[in-house]
């Protein structure tokens, strides 16, 4: 249950999450991709609308990544729909993703750590002045815009010329998500931004990722921890070795049906009887195959349809 302060009853930082009546931005109808005769990815479905983050959690091998790279433009999808703005797309590059608003923050977030934070933020598409062939870096422009577009999204840094090394792993995250706000991303393909910081670095991007929903992007939150997409998410897609383990809103999930199954409930469910007969199992605690049920958000899955 979320308040519309912003806050819910266990200290989450979610806004009211009410159904909106936004089309989706993207959308995947039946997609997967196929690598010869493996099939790392299957049937799924998954709406990225404004305004909302779509988590997507699964544990490694579920096909995490190969979502990430059909969305992005790394990849091309080998069966099903791939629709940006209801449209059919199949990206040959990343830069055709980058073109129609779709902007991707890796774990190693494409920084050059010696390089001073402005810089950083503008690598690769840097401000200029003057006429060519003496055409050079504007820097005092490239400097007070970054300042402006970190403070817009609620970061202050003292010293944008201290190199981008020196920050926590949360503020780079968070200098990465306000650069590719910058950039004109409407929607935002987070990979795992928590995975490798502390409990206070992790609040802090999850923060970031907040606000980044509030100014009207489309958040895709990559995670393996169902604990820090509860507290940021609208809505849950759960992988399980490339296909549609579950597909949930908000309002439809708690937070312990969302742990059960990242952690291989509907596994543990269907195989209680049989632990039950090991000795010095305790399957007492194990949830019943009737508590993972869920009802699927629209166009999503249940946990025993999309299990095969």
């Amino acid at each position: 249950m979320t308040t519309t302060n912003g806050s819910s009853p266990n200290g989450t930082l979610v806004k009211d999450t009410a159904p909106q009546d936004g089309k989706p931005v993207v959308e995947l109808r039946g997609a997967g991709k196929s690598y010869g005769n493996i099939r790392a990815l299957h049937g799924v479905d998954l709406s990225v609308r404004p305004s909302q983050v779509t988590c997507v959690l699964g544990d490694n091998g579920a096909g995490k990544s190969t979502l990430i790279k059909i969305i992005s433009g790394l990849h091309q999808h080998t069966e099903g729909e791939f629709l940006v703005d209801g449209e059919p797309v199949r990206f040959s590059t990343p830069r055709e993703a980058l073109d129609k608003g779709i902007a991707t923050v890796y774990q190693d977030l494409a920084t050059v750590p010696l390089m001073p934070v402005w810089r950083n933020f503008f690598l690769g598409s840097e401000m200029t002045k003057g006429p060519w062939p003496l055409r050079r870096l504007d820097i005092d422009r490239m400097k007070k815009t970054a300042d402006e577009e970190l403070r817009n999204m609620g970061i202050v840094l003292d010293d944008l010329d201290q190199p981008i090394g020196t920050l926590s792993g949360g503020q780079r995250q968070c200098v990465a998500i306000a650069r590719a706000v910058y950039f004109g991303a409407r929607v935002l393909i987070l990979d795992e931004p928590t995975a490798a910081l502390g409990v206070k670095q992790s609040g802090v991007v999850l923060k970031y990722i907040a606000a980044a929903r509030d100014r009207g992007l489309g958040v895709i939150f990559i995670t393996h921890n169902p604990h820090h997409a509860y507290m940021v998410g609208d809505h849950f897609s759960v992988l399980r070795l490339g296909t549609l383990e579950l597909s949930a809103a908000r309002s439809e999930i708690t937070l312990e049906e969302l742990t059960n199954h990242m952690a291989g409930g509907a596994e543990l469910a269907a195989l209680k009887h049989e632990l039950a007969q090991v000795r010095g199992v305790d399957v007492e605690e194990l949830p019943e195959e009737s508590d993972l049920q869920v009802t699927p958000a629209a166009g999503g899955s249940s946990a025993s349809d999309a299990t095969r």
